[in-house]
């Protein structure tokens, strides 16, 4: 006697469902992929900016982090970045957030770059 797919355990709906999730998980990339990128240049912006803190002005550090936020459109101003200078040391902070856009739904990525150099004067 021959047995039935239902009775071997065989189905579409497996591999339907298995699909989906691999759209979807290739949506999710989709968008969130090219934001990681953008953000990880921000960060070695502002990595490589506090440690030329001894050739910088505060100005200058902020104004070439605002640009590369606005080149990779990312949603810095001036007021997000904080710069504090102490005895030999400097930090420079970045806090914002990133929106990222889904079918009915905008997830708000909260982001906070912080960066402390010793301030070397050459």
């Amino acid at each position: 006697m021959r047995k039935s797919r239902r009775e071997r355990g065989e189905s579409q709906f497996g591999c339907l469902i298995g699909l989906i999730l691999l759209g979807l998980a290739i949506f999710l990339a989709w968008k969130m992929i090219p934001v990681k990128v953008k953000v990880a240049e921000l960060r070695q912006t502002i990595v490589n900016e506090a440690h030329s803190a001894g050739t910088h002005n505060d100005d200058r550090i902020r104004a070439a982090i605002v640009a590369k936020a606005r080149e990779d459109n990312l949603p810095v101003t001036e007021e997000n970045i904080t710069i504090v200078r102490t005895t030999g040391e400097i930090t420079v902070t970045a806090d914002y957030t990133v929106p990222i856009q889904f079918p009915g739904y905008t997830y708000n990525w909260h982001l906070h770059h912080e960066e402390r150099a010793p301030i070397v004067i050459f």
